[in-house]
């Protein structure tokens, strides 16, 4: 009698056992569906902060470029006067020998 006593307590044991772990892996997956909601949130905020961030920095080396572009193309007319000019002097420099060895 003492045996079916014992059986009787540990079914019941058991069975709060079971009940104790099917509450806990339910709470679990609630977490888990929580977490997974919060993440999707976050992934989403920072995919709007990101292209946000990647927006301003095109936008900033755009116009860096084009600066450095007004740059060179000053320094291209610059250069091109500069190279007429030698280029001119040059010239008027051997017209006047020439015409000074004419006589």
């Amino acid at each position: 009698m003492e045996l079916m006593v014992r059986e009787e307590w540990t079914d019941k044991r058991l069975d709060d056992l079971n009940d104790r772990v099917s509450q806990g892996f339910e709470r679990l997956d609630e977490d888990m569906r929580e977490l997974r909601t919060e993440i999707k949130d976050l992934r989403k905020g920072l995919r709007n902060d990101i292209k946000d961030e990647v927006g301003t920095l095109r936008r900033e080396t755009n116009e860096r470029f084009v600066s450095i572009d007004a740059r060179f193309d000053a320094m291209h007319r610059t250069m091109m006067r500069g190279f007429l000019a030698i280029g001119g002097i040059t010239i008027n420099g051997f017209v006047g020998l020439a015409g000074l060895q004419v006589f």
